[in-house]
């Protein structure tokens, strides 16, 4: 039997992180337990929202928060608030497949086009590869 995984990563701002890996992969946030959105609501003024009402102070409000693939194929990401800063290289990072099946300069177009996109996200483009 397989078993579905969440990866969970430590962060110093888990809203951020799961804003931009939702947007990335086209992937949503999920709303709080129990409560719909109201078209065109903000998921993380909802949270905000529910996080006040049932009495957890503003302070905790960013300690974690959720990024999952809106047709359940893709793992769940969860980002959890630590307080440490990262003492040594990331062991586990996302690899975004931009572009597969593609080859040549139509790859090439493909994954420049998505490097812009992720940028505009807040992503920062570290080097270009061929």
């Amino acid at each position: 039997m397989s078993r579905t995984i969440q990866v969970t990563f430590d962060a110093h701002d888990p809203e951020t992180l799961s804003r931009f890996w939702a947007a990335a992969l086209g992937y949503v946030n999920p709303p709080p337990p129990g409560r719909e959105l109201e078209d065109g609501q903000d998921v993380f003024e909802a949270w905000h929202d529910f996080l006040r009402e049932v009495g957890v102070p503003e302070s905790q409000w960013n300690s974690s928060s959720a990024a999952q693939d809106p047709d359940g194929v893709g793992p769940r990401l969860f980002f959890q608030q630590v307080p440490e800063d990262k003492a040594a290289k990331n062991r586990v990072h996302l690899d975004l497949r931009a572009a597969p099946g593609l080859q040549g300069d139509e790859r090439m177009a493909a994954l420049e086009t998505e490097c812009e996109r992720l940028v505009g996200l807040g992503a920062t483009r570290v080097e270009r590869h061929e």
